[in-house]
């Protein structure tokens, strides 16, 4: 007997996938355009004109240092006529007998020195407020941050008052011994010290008999090392730009740094203008130190911001 066919047995049929539709709010955030100002071509031209605001200054220092008196006060500036650069770097050179590099050396010395030793004192400050436990730390520190709310111009007579007293006006010292505390560098390393240095390894060196200052000098300052650039950094281009102290003071010429110099040319601009040349080109040369130290140092340099913005 034969059988019948076996049929498939299949269940009930799947339904059909609904696909969800927009709801009015989802349609219409969707055609919603974007703004124009929060555009990629908004935001490129804007920092397009900040990079411009920033550097026009610079652009026309350096097409004016090409130009001679005439040039100067014709207004032509911009341009790049009657280029006489070596002209004008010969005359610097050659003005009151090369006075200008004199003053290129003091500003070096001034800059230089003074914002090592302000690094080196502002971390070993910033390092005993982080790791040592002393009676009134908290409040001694909260005395020593009231110092970045006074501007340094309030306090250019009291410390004319107190070099007059111990005799170093009109000295080196009486430039260089100002610069070399700056309370906003003592924060900043107190920061970078709690942010670089752990105590497990200040714990390990004087379990193996270093001594506390060996400890600092040994592991807390290479440790903390880009804290040390950023602020020797600041206090560079804050001593290379110091424009009051000097002219509070200073009386010799010869003693002056490059911003008092230049400033003192000015002067004589009003009444000899083929001084108007010498200040800007001396004003150009003044800026290659800043150029130099920022490009040299910014890997560090970036380094310890990025450190101390998560402190």
């Amino acid at each position: 007997m034969a059988l019948p066919p076996r049929t498939a047995v299949t269940g009930p049929a799947a339904p059909a996938p609904v696909r969800p539709s927009r709801t009015p709010a989802v349609r219409t955030a969707a055609r919603r355009p974007r703004g124009r100002w929060l555009s990629p071509a908004a935001v490129n031209a804007a920092l397009a004109l900040a990079v411009l605001y920033t550097l026009f200054p610079l652009v026309w220092l350096v097409t004016a240092a090409t130009k001679d008196a005439g040039g100067l006060l014709a207004g032509d500036a911009l341009s790049f006529e009657g280029f006489d650069l070596a002209g004008n770097l010969s005359r610097l050179a050659t003005e009151g007998g090369g006075i200008y590099f004199r003053w290129y050396a003091n500003s070096l010395l001034y800059a230089g020195a003074g914002a090592a030793l302000c690094a080196l004192i502002c971390v070993a400050a910033g390092y005993a407020f982080d790791k040592y436990r002393f009676p009134g730390k908290e409040k001694l520190f909260g005395a020593v941050l009231l110092g970045v709310l006074v501007p340094t111009t309030a306090l250019a007579l009291p410390l004319y008052l107190l070099a007059s007293r111990t005799g170093m006006v009109n000295t080196y010292w009486s430039v260089l011994v100002p610069v070399l505390v700056n309370p906003f560098g003592v924060y900043l390393a107190r920061v970078f010290s709690a942010g670089y240095i752990p105590d497990e390894a200040l714990e390990a060196a004087r379990i193996d008999g270093a001594g506390e200052l060996r400890v600092f000098w040994s592991i807390g300052l290479r440790m903390v090392a880009p804290g040390l650039v950023t602020v020797f950094l600041f206090q560079f281009t804050a001593i290379w730009n110091n424009f009051f102290l000097p002219l509070v003071m200073l009386s010799d010429q010869r003693l002056f740094p490059v911003s008092l110099g230049l400033y003192a040319w000015h002067g004589n601009a009003h009444g000899e203008p083929s001084f108007y040349p010498l200040v800007v080109t001396g004003s150009l040369l003044a800026v290659i130190p800043l150029i130099i130290a920022f490009v040299t140092l910014q890997r560090h340099w970036k380094a310890g911001l990025a450190a101390g913005s998560v402190q």
